[in-house]
């Protein structure tokens, strides 16, 4: 009779401990917090030409914008790489109807020149190709 007791209350143990094993797999837990990082690291490089590209598509700006400055980048390890960018931005000659970003110069003119500090922080899983926003944080200088 002690052996059937034995076996259920194994098997309900069992059962309470999946539910919270299986919340833990599903959370976001961090593995690194973030430290400093070369701003040449080839996911940082990724990172940031996605960060501008959603910058660019949200802006409502008709110009494009490129990156002047580095000002800070790091590495942070959870379920995916996260990064933290902090880049001094300016608008460039280029119209975003041209399409084009990467070989456009900055505006010389006075009246059209805009700088911008931003704050990027990009998730990147780079063995599904996925890249995410994750904040965006932008202020004029």
């Amino acid at each position: 009779m002690a052996r059937p007791c034995q076996t259920l209350l194994l098997l309900v143990a069992i059962v309470m401990l999946v539910p919270r094993s299986v919340h833990a797999w599903s959370s976001r837990k961090v593995v690194r917090e973030f430290q400093d990082i070369p701003e040449n690291y080839v996911y940082v490089q990724q990172a940031l030409w996605f960060a501008m590209k959603e910058y660019n598509k949200a802006s409502k700006d008709k110009h494009n914008f490129r990156v002047m400055e580095i000002l800070k980048s790091q590495e942070q390890v959870t379920d995916s790489l996260e990064y933290y960018i902090k880049v001094k931005i300016a608008r460039t000659m280029c119209k975003k109807i041209s399409g084009e970003n990467e070989n456009c110069l900055f505006q010389h003119d006075p009246q059209m020149q805009k700088m911008v500090i931003c704050t990027f922080i990009v998730a990147s899983k780079p063995w599904k190709f996925e890249l995410t926003m994750l904040k965006q944080q932008c202020h004029d200088i």
